[in-house]
């Protein structure tokens, strides 16, 4: 009896629901539509519903009229169509279907089971890694919370999805750039020159921001992190290894208040001074940065709280040479190269995972200063060829002033586009406003040697 129980046991599906779903669309063409944006054809159960899903699918994308004799004549030539049942399968599906008003009701009701069929298969999984032992207990967590993960956001790991799919996707964002005004695919940086040279941050980039000590990384970062979190009202993690949260915090009210940091340091503040604060303070008050200075963080902490958060916008880490690795040891030498090689392919994939631009500060190694020209090149990145590679954008920051009391780019700072997968690059000047850690775009937009 026990053994009958396991061979009529089955995975949390609903044949009506799925049933009442694919006949609201064959009679209801406008319902398709809604359908598209809620379900994906591995969300069905049953193999004949799912080829029937995967059809309209691909009629949907390619703009074709979706009615039950033109599903059977794609199916047909897909060769998905079943002489003996599909004909009669379909006008089943149009009879049983009461009406397609409800179909949304349908669909949450198809869509709940396959969440609960992906819950299922990952606890399966995870069964299977705890009982085979192999990994640390550390890294068995990280791969748990990572297959959990992909079930919230609707993805299996294992799954290879066909170029028809992702299709729809690349018109709809195709369709959105073309009718907003700035024609930028990524989040503005909030210094134009900046967004025109690498189309802004775009969704599962890793971009390197690097510079030698003293030319404005945090403060850069701090300055697009507080844009972002401005322009498009999403939450910005910031994780600040070197720097504490109350000092993060200054300079974000430096910059937004226009008031000198050194003053705000000191606390001696003039009248209008307060002021500003407050009306700074108002703003940054609806903003949704969230700030973490644990300074033995590592990637898999990162991307473990950056999971947690509702409606990520950005990611910004400051700094990787300051990161440990999963297992929180410290290395020196070659094996730290090797260190910094694995955080680095890390974050490339916790910001593909994520699908936010996760902006990395890093530091350069002293090979500039040895040089006429100090400007920083590919070469001078510190402890690993592979932060290069795994990159999809590398920006130096660089001030002639910094080096040249007497240059004639007093307060003027380059921000030098050394990698761009999406672009040229090139370089941009920007104005570089000290006693307010700001960076602003300049008149002079940028130059193309």
């Amino acid at each position: 009896m026990a053994n009958e129980d396991l061979l009529l046991r089955q995975m949390p599906h609903s044949l009506e629901g799925e049933q009442a779903v694919l006949g609201s669309m064959l009679i209801d063409a406008d319902c398709v539509k809604d359908v598209m944006d809620k379900l994906r054809p591995s969300d069905f159960y049953l193999r004949q519903n799912r080829e029937i899903f995967e059809t309209i699918y691909s009629m949907f994308t390619y703009a074709k009229p979706i009615d039950g004799i033109t599903v059977c004549e794609e199916m047909q030539k897909a060769g998905t169509y079943d002489e003996n049942t599909t004909r009669s399968y379909l006008a089943q599906l149009m009879e049983i279907t009461p009406t397609s008003a409800n179909v949304m009701e349908y669909a949450a009701i198809v869509r709940d089971k396959a969440l609960l069929r992906g819950v299922a298969q990952a606890a399966a999984e995870i069964t299977a890694m705890v009982q085979e032992g192999v990994g640390e207990a550390s890294e068995i967590l990280e791969a748990a919370e990572q297959k959990v993960y992909a079930v919230r956001r609707g993805q299996s790991a294992q799954d290879m999805v066909p170029l028809r799919q992702v299709l729809p996707e690349v018109l709809d964002r195709l369709g959105e750039m073309s009718e907003s005004e700035n024609h930028l695919p990524g989040l503005s940086t909030g210094m134009s020159a900046v967004d025109q040279k690498i189309t802004g941050l775009n969704k599962s980039d890793l971009i390197l921001l690097a510079a030698r000590p003293g030319m404005g990384k945090t403060s850069f970062a701090l300055n697009v992190a507080l844009n972002v979190a401005k322009a498009v009202h999403k939450t910005v993690a910031v994780f600040s290894l070197e720097m504490s949260r109350e000092q993060l915090a200054t300079r974000l009210l430096a910059s937004e208040a226009l008031v000198e940091n050194n003053r705000l340091k000191t606390g001696a503040l003039r009248e209008t001074d307060w002021e500003k604060i407050a009306g700074a303070a108002t703003i940054l008050n609806k903003v949704d940065i969230r700030i973490d200075d644990n300074p033995m963080l590592s990637v898999a902490d990162m991307n473990a709280k950056c999971r947690r958060l509702d409606d990520l916008g950005l990611v910004v880490i400051d700094y990787l040479q300051l990161m440990t690795s999963a297992g929180g040891k410290g290395y020196a030498g070659e094996n730290r190269q090797q260190v910094v090689s694995d955080i680095s392919r890390m974050l490339k994939i916790m910001a593909k995972e994520l699908n936010v631009p996760v902006i990395c500060l890093s530091q350069l190694s002293r090979a500039s200063e040895k040089r006429d020209d100090k400007r920083p090149m590919l070469s001078d990145l510190r402890e690993s060829g592979a932060i290069e590679q795994d990159a999809d954008i590398v920006l130096f920051l660089y001030r002639d002033d910094y080096y040249n009391e007497d240059s004639e780019k007093h307060n003027i700072a380059e921000c030098i586009v050394a990698k761009n997968r999406h672009g040229e690059t090139g370089k941009v000047e920007l104005r570089w406003m000290p006693e307010y850690t700001q960076f602003s775009t300049l008149d002079t937009r940028y130059d193309e040697d």
